[in-house]
């Protein structure tokens, strides 16, 4: 899963180059995410680059970019509720203070998480979480990244 992609990730995903994308949705790429710690874990990259902030979007693409990413939570949520019967909700976030391109990310939350976690933001999580290999996104993930390519796809078929 490593390469150049990461350095460029929208980029990547406008030229089909980035492994980690689930579904070109209306303004945006649904991927999943490179960690697994929280099984379902997943972002949604506008699909232009030089965009940072919501705001920089015109208003008409701003709820398009605000819609797909309900429909990626609503997606990841319908997933681990049917795989992970500890599931509890999903958490979804626009932050902007590290990658400097407009993202949202889609966390999913379960009854099993350290009770120190369980309730608070994931970025609280210890350091061997985001960095652990046993976390890496990869071919384990298979099921799951088409389990919620599939869901994306009946979201996006329902009147």
């Amino acid at each position: 899963m490593m390469g150049d992609w990461r350095s460029d990730r929208i980029g990547a995903a406008l030229k089909g180059k980035n492994p980690t994308v689930l579904r070109q949705l209306a303004a945006g790429f649904a991927v999943i995410g490179d960690v697994q710690f929280l099984p379902g874990y997943s972002v949604l990259l506008v699909d232009e680059p030089d965009v940072q902030r919501l705001s920089d979007l015109p208003r008409p693409k701003r709820l398009s970019f605000l819609s797909d990413m309900d429909q990626l939570g609503e997606a990841v949520e319908r997933v681990c509720r049917r795989m992970d019967p500890a599931f509890r909700r999903v958490n979804l976030e626009i932050l902007g203070n590290t990658d400097s391109f407009l993202h949202a990310h889609v966390w999913p939350r379960f009854e099993w998480e350290p009770s120190d976690v369980v309730s608070r933001p994931v970025w609280l999580y210890p350091q061997e979480c985001w960095s652990d290999e046993q976390f890496e996104l990869g071919p384990r993930h298979d099921v799951l990244r088409d389990a919620i390519s599939n869901e994306l796809d009946r979201l996006r078929s329902m009147p």
